[in-house]
């Protein structure tokens, strides 16, 4: 059997599975920003929180995770991480409940709508229904934090990065280093694209720096997105 339909059967029982990175190639670089402080924005249940912890373990780690399920069970770490706190809401430009699309691949899920080019490139993930979430401003919960210098910002919200920029000007202005996923092509409707997001991250100092992580349509060989590296000047 084929590794593309292996994968695609795993998919169905909600799994899935990714090329591996050494961290050595991955994040070790970090260390010379002396980062203390941790803002993981659309952290699911804590795939980057586990990650990064490797690296830094001295940091505090802020995860904010909207889906109640993913949030429970990113919750569970704070009873074995006294550097850790979990928030069971979104961030954005505006605060107020809303809706999100929640994906069958609970990673898909949006405030946006997924396009039919996602569905076909991605097609365990078109299946979604609708969940009432919170929805905060960065800057706010920023503000109550007041977390400790020097701070790490990673975005991944499947489209509504821009949107979390807006609500977080000042903490990005604080910021040191920012990992943001940035797409290349409309994965959801009117989301931003790379372009957009360096646009918005170049008036506040920072400088685009390369790729984290990439994902690549295997059919062409075209980047999809890829997890943009910014850091301040």
């Amino acid at each position: 059997m084929r590794s593309n339909n292996i994968r695609r059967l795993i998919q169905k029982t909600g799994f899935d599975f990714h090329r591996y990175y050494p961290k050595s190639n991955r994040l070790a670089w970090l260390a010379e920003y002396n980062i203390r402080t941790v803002i993981d924005v659309g952290a699911n249940v804590g795939q980057f929180a586990d990650e990064i912890r490797s690296e830094l373990p001295g940091a505090f780690i802020y995860s904010f995770e909207p889906l109640k399920d993913c949030f429970e069970k990113l919750r569970e770490r704070e009873t074995k991480d006294r550097k850790f706190k979990a928030f069971n809401c979104a961030l954005g430009e505006k605060e107020a409940p809303t809706n999100i699309n929640r994906s069958s691949y609970s990673l898909s899920s949006s405030l946006l709508t997924m396009t039919e080019g996602h569905k076909t490139l991605f097609p365990h993930t078109q299946e979604s229904v609708l969940e009432i979430i919170k929805v905060k401003r960065l800057d706010n919960v920023f503000r109550e934090l007041k977390p400790e210098k020097e701070i790490l910002i990673k975005i991944d919200t499947q489209g509504y990065e821009d949107k979390v920029i807006t609500g977080g000007i000042n903490a990005f202005s604080a910021a040191r280093v920012a990992i943001i996923e940035s797409s290349f092509i409309e994965l959801y409707e009117n989301q931003p694209l790379f372009d957009d997001i360096y646009e918005k991250m170049k008036p506040l100092g920072f400088a685009y720096r390369g790729a984290l992580h990439q994902k690549i349509n295997p059919k062409n060989g075209e980047v999809i997105f890829e997890d943009a590296i910014f850091v301040r000047e």
